[in-house]
């Protein structure tokens, strides 16, 4: 008997941009029903292999084999038309659409109202919650990420190319998942798998290529090596271990008192009675999956929505409920969106002139003219932001698109956290970042807090909470848990309430551990999420 053909062979991929090498000599083989990690740091060239493969990007040189044959994918159809599916890390979307409708246009051959039949049937089995009726533009970013991996699905792939697939997820969605997965892979079906959770890729995988530099620099059994093994293959090195300092909290920075606003849309989710305080030096997490009124949340502390009643959302003594955005930055609250690219930092802007969306130090202020932006002074400060984070750009004059995922996530965190704020307010800070950048994110973080600063932390990822939060909430249908300090959460139980199910508990749910006074509105008032109560649409 003839050994069979591997599903995928690459062979000498190479993809060079101005300045840059993204891919160079490439090879990578993967084995039907192989499921196939692809390793490496943000900017080491994972997501253009991925794109050649799926025929978005056209390689400089190189073969690639399909079940042995050799092939030449033109584009994303006609991947598809040869069995490959992805799911793409930014996502392909169009915002004016239906999820149905973004589904139907790779699916045409099925009426919409087939497709919608298809989506709820695939959203029930892989336990994915979505509404083929809403709008993609009322999508939070997680619940974006469900729409491309239903999608991805319905097309019944032979190969999946899968990145970053389980930030949105719960301990227990994920391991549901990962048994379709597993399914799928018996089935005969090919994955590629990009994480950055070791732990996954070590769960899951059986073979890992790693990239460094656009170049393969290993190839291993992930099952047979550790976390800090695959780290070393990917990025030369360790991560840094953090350094969590336990200090007593200081005073209240920032501190919402029984938040109630209806939805701005019919998909959206009702805030109900939301209370929470953050103190100087200390960090607050809010973990939930997406779509539980997270986006609504934090566009009332940021200032994007000013609809709060008076007195709900103070920073200090200031009533700052109804302050836009600049306001509130005069005061002290710097924000870092979930979405990178819109709101975090304009596309086709460079790094430099991104920085103008909130810091304007450059900008001079004669009396009696208007301002002058100081071109030098701004690149100047662009450059010393991207060499303290580590930022891999071709320098402050680059556009924000040009970046990896990861990089830019870096500059937009270290703009923010350069600003020097009392009070942080950031979400999502490392999804779809290595495990190097995650940790000097993580650090930055901390080192906020060290320094007295007031840190709320929104994530979908709770190893990260656990790692940075001195307290932690979880939110669920535009209700928010009780606080729980670190020392008492466990990922079974914080998974159990992300689900809405909390058991009513007395005394205060948003004062510090240290024994800050309790606020009005406790956790007794807000009992348990009841599951007959406020639903988000689906």
């Amino acid at each position: 008997m003839h050994a069979p053909h591997a599903r995928l062979q690459l062979t000498g991929i190479t993809k060079a941009y101005p300045g840059v090498v993204a891919n160079s000599n490439v090879s990578l083989t993967v084995m039907p029903g192989e499921t196939h990690a692809v390793l490496g740091e943000n900017g080491a060239g994972k997501s253009t292999l991925m794109k050649i493969i799926y025929g978005s990007i056209k390689p400089d040189a190189g073969q690639m084999l399909l079940n042995g044959q050799p092939v030449v994918i033109r584009n994303p159809k006609e991947a598809r038309a040869n069995g490959i599916s992805m799911v793409f890390q930014h996502f392909n979307l169009f915002d004016t659409m239906t999820v149905a409708e973004n589904v139907w246009l790779g699916l045409a051959r099925e009426s919409l109202e087939q497709v919608t039949a298809s989506i709820l049937a695939k959203a029930e089995e892989y336990g994915l919650d979505i509404d083929p009726a809403r709008p993609v533009h009322t999508l939070s970013v997680g619940e974006m990420q469900r729409v491309e991996i239903i999608r991805a699905l319905l097309t019944r792939p032979e190969l999946l190319i899968l990145d970053e697939p389980t930030s949105v997820l719960t301990p227990q969605a994920v391991e549901k998942l990962f048994v379709v997965l597993k399914k799928l892979a018996s089935e005969g079906c090919s994955i590629l798998y990009i994480s950055h959770k070791l732990h996954e890729i070590r769960e899951l995988c059986t073979a890992c290529t790693v990239l460094r530099g656009g170049k393969v620099t290993g190839v291993c059994n992930p099952q047979e090596e550790s976390n800090a093994s695959l780290s070393r293959l990917m990025i030369g090195a360790e991560p840094p271990q953090l350094e969590h300092r336990k200090q007593k909290a200081g005073e209240s920075r920032l501190s919402v008192r029984n938040l109630r606003l209806e939805r701005e849309d019919q998909f959206g989710v009702d805030l109900d009675g939301i209370s929470l305080e953050v103190r100087a030096g200390e960090v607050v997490g809010i973990a939930g999956v997406s779509g539980n009124g997270q986006k609504e949340l934090l566009y009332a502390l940021s200032g994007e929505d000013c609809r709060a009643p008076v007195g709900s959302i103070r920073m200090g003594e200031r009533d700052v409920s109804a302050l836009h955005p600049g306001s509130r930055r005069k005061l002290g609250l710097h924000f870092v969106p979930e979405e990178r690219l819109g709101r975090g930092a304009v596309p086709t802007l460079s790094l430099a002139h991104n920085l103008l969306l909130t810091r304007t130090g450059s900008i001079s202020y004669p009396k009696f003219a208007g301002g002058w932006i100081q071109v030098g002074k701004l690149e100047a400060h662009a450059a010393r932001i991207i060499k303290s984070f580590n930022v891999k750009a071709g320098g402050p004059n680059a556009v924000a698109r040009s970046l990896s995922g990861g990089n830019l996530q870096k500059f937009i965190v270290g703009r923010e956290i350069d600003a020097k704020p009392t009070l942080f307010i950031v979400s999502q800070p490392t999804w779809g970042v290595d495990v190097g950048a995650s940790a000097q994110i993580r650090g930055e973080i901390l080192a906020l807090r060290d320094a007295g600063c007031a840190v709320l932390v929104v994530s979908e990822e709770l190893e990260e909470l656990f790692e940075v939060s001195d307290r932690l909430h979880v939110i669920a249908r535009g209700k928010l848990s009780p606080s729980v300090p670190m020392a008492e959460a466990t990922v079974e139980k914080i998974g159990e309430w992300m689900s809405g199910l909390w058991e009513e508990e007395q005394g205060p749910d948003a004062g510090p551990p240290q024994g800050g006074a309790a606020p009005p509105g406790g956790a007794a008032t807000r009992a348990a999420a009841q599951r007959g109560g406020q639903q988000h649409h689906v």
